[in-house]
């Protein structure tokens, strides 16, 4: 915000004292640097009087030499209609008359610090009243502020009177808060609205906004730095989403600020018209303000031949930082990868490589810190130790990663990572599996096999290997059991401190349960009499209606947060009781150590069995021993 005009302090000199002048001029500010150059004072030092306002239209079609004509008083309010103030050829003028003169007394508003700005089309005026102004009020104080800021305008070169609307509303406002402070201190700067002209729509110009490569700006790594290995080698689209938008130029309106100027809007410029093609797989929607280019299938992104377009499957021999850089396309766009990489010795996806695709197929190798996030992955080659697959559907030839997903085939695993709802696995020489039902087709040594409810393996030929039952294996499963404590623990502490609310409303009724029957027999004695019922009475009775209404609802509260108890203990249990139902099965002869846990919830215990060496015994289950409380592995049939 431009400020034209501040509080204006005198010289510290003493200034030369001028006999009072009056002037008719359009130009109040310029004026009083004439007085003040002819007379060698300052400008601080002189005030001015408003004596008179003229407001003067004219057609500008009529030409240069046409007359104003000027307006009464009562017309100008008129003039305030848009229609005419946005008229091009109307034309609109002040003239003053003002009498000027030495300031030679203390304005009783001169502890105001005030300062008029405006915005950059000056269709808005401000006043400002600075931090540290002081006001007391006095008879005729309105009067006197809207004299005031009339001054300041024609300082800063404003009309007054013609574009004041705003000022009557704000300077009331303000005077009531001095009338009921008597004396009211700023210690902010406050802000009010004193004139309002008609502010312009600016003229819009054409742009081409490619929403799609908004995708590929490079990010920085933790360091701060850029980073170029995510420099958006694939761009991926799903359907109805915005790819490509082109903004009309559309010509502004006009408007008029407050020094009664024209404000003509400019001419667009159009620099961006669309000169590009689409296939049918891009959809062009088009209005009055701008034409959207939309995706009609799912998929990335391409752009040759001046044609955009769509696809939805890609070959490429590797990715890597010098290739490609990282994928990452939406999940739920339509891409899928191919990667054709097959030298062992090399890595199809390359070292901290990530790749976001809805499914990928790769060839050979995942190097080392490589991540994928997919909906389906297969690795036909090998996966780095430190490598991670993340994806519903994972097929992997060798793994030594880690992989997460729902549904996971591993053709053999070495000591790599597996977690998911479904895990098999055709051989196993180390590693850890974590799932709900686990399948192993040849099971090797040091493996530790964590299910839900199955663990089955069909050829054991090794040693060292763990088979353990944990309900809480799966993800989420120790939060949800925590919560679940946490919940019960708050239900009973509810109910004990809802039982002990119950228990004191209902001593108190006890307590004055005489006085309660003997004030009921009154009341109705004074009815059945037409007796008017004492005030006090009645208070006392409806008291005692409030202590048995609060006791039922208590009461119906109480209930409810019992049976709430009730299910979360059934929930509670639950996440244990499918533990007898669960099943670790060998299909073929133990040999070695091999060592079965179940790991129970409640009472917190594992509970172990190692199977005997060359033991035929095939199913193992827990069983528990209610008579003893005690808990055991056993064999079973099935």
């Amino acid at each position: 915000m431009a400020f034209f005009s501040k509080k204006e302090k005198p010289e510290d000199k003493k200034e030369k004292v001028i006999r009072p002048i009056v002037v008719r001029t359009e130009n109040v500010a310029k004026e009083m640097m004439n007085v003040a150059a002819s007379n060698d004072v300052t400008t601080a030092s002189l005030d001015f009087n408003i004596l008179e306002i003229q407001t003067f239209t004219r057609m500008g079609s009529e030409g240069k030499d046409a007359e104003y004509e000027e307006l009464a008083s009562d017309e100008v309010v008129h003039l305030r209609g848009e229609n005419m103030m946005l008229n091009p050829i109307f034309e609109i003028k002040q003239s003053y008359e003002v009498e000027v003169f030495s300031l030679s007394k203390p304005d009783p508003l001169s502890s105001l610090n005030l300062a008029v700005g405006a915005n950059a089309s000056l269709t808005k005026v401000f006043l400002t009243i600075k931090d540290g102004s002081t006001v007391t009020y006095f008879e005729g104080i309105e009067t006197a502020l809207v004299n005031m800021i009339n001054k300041k305008k024609l300082r800063a070169n404003m009309m007054v009177e013609l574009f004041d609307e705003p000022m009557s509303e704000a300077v009331k406002e303000l005077v009531t808060r001095i009338a009921d402070n008597e004396r009211l201190a700023f210690n902010k700067d406050e802000q009010l609205l004193i004139a309002q002209g008609i502010e312009p729509v600016a003229t819009i110009d054409d742009a081409l906004i490619l929403h799609y490569e908004q995708r590929q700006e490079l990010g920085e790594d933790d360091h701060g730095r850029v980073d170029y290995s995510k420099r958006g080698y694939l761009i991926s689209a799903v359907v109805e989403e915005v790819l490509i938008e082109y903004i009309k130029p559309r010509i502004g309106n006009a408007g008029r600020n407050c020094r009664g100027e024209y404000l003509i809007p400019r001419e667009p410029k159009v620099t961006h018209e669309p000169e590009f093609m689409i296939t049918d797989k891009i959809e062009k929607i088009e209005n009055d303000d701008k034409i959207e280019y939309r995706a009609k299938q799912s998929g990335y992104v391409t752009f040759e031949g001046n044609i955009y377009d769509i696809n939805t499957e890609m070959d490429i021999s590797e990715i890597s930082f010098k290739a490609t850089g990282s994928i990452e396309s939406q999940l739920d766009a339509d891409v899928s990868i191919n990667v054709k990489e097959t030298d062992i010795f090399k890595d199809a996806i390359g070292i901290g490589m990530e790749v976001e695709v809805k499914e990928i197929n790769v060839d050979g190798n995942t190097g080392s810190n490589s991540k994928v996030h997919a909906a389906k992955v297969l690795i036909g080659g090998q996966t780095h130790q430190s490598s991670e697959i993340y994806a519903d559907d994972i097929s992997i030839n060798i793994h030594k990663g880690t992989a997460v997903g729902k549904n996971v085939h591993i053709t053999r695993l070495e000591h790599g990572v597996v977690e998911a709802d479904e895990v098999t696995v055709s051989q196993a020489i180390g590693g850890t599996i974590r799932a709900r039902i686990i399948n192993v087709e040849i099971l090797g040594s040091h493996v530790t096999m964590t299910a839900v409810e199955r663990i089955e393996i069909g050829s054991l030929n090794g040693e060292e290997n763990k088979f353990i039952i944990d309900p809480l294996v799966m993800m989420g499963s120790k939060e949800t059991l925590s919560t679940n404590e946490s919940e019960i623990k708050e239900a009973k502490r509810s109910i004990t401190d809802g039982e002990k609310e119950i228990a004191k409303y209902k001593a108190m009724i006890e307590k004055n349960q005489s006085a309660f029957i003997e004030l009921k027999k009154r009341l109705l004695h004074y009815k059945k009499n037409n007796v008017q019922m004492p005030t006090s009475f009645v208070k006392k009775y409806k008291q005692f209606g409030q202590l048995y209404a609060q006791v039922e609802t208590l009461e119906k509260e109480l209930v409810e947060k019992e049976e709430h108890l009730v299910q979360l203990v059934k929930d509670h249990k639950a996440l244990q009781n499918d533990i007898f139902d669960a099943r670790v099965v060998n299909n073929s002869r133990w040999q070695g150590h091999n060592e079965i846990l179940f790991k129970l919830i409640e009472p917190e215990t594992v509970v172990t069995l190692v199977p005997r060496e060359d033991s035929n015994e095939h199913v193992f289950a827990l069983y528990e021993d209610k008579e003893n409380e005690l808990f055991s592995v056993v064999a079973v049939s099935e």
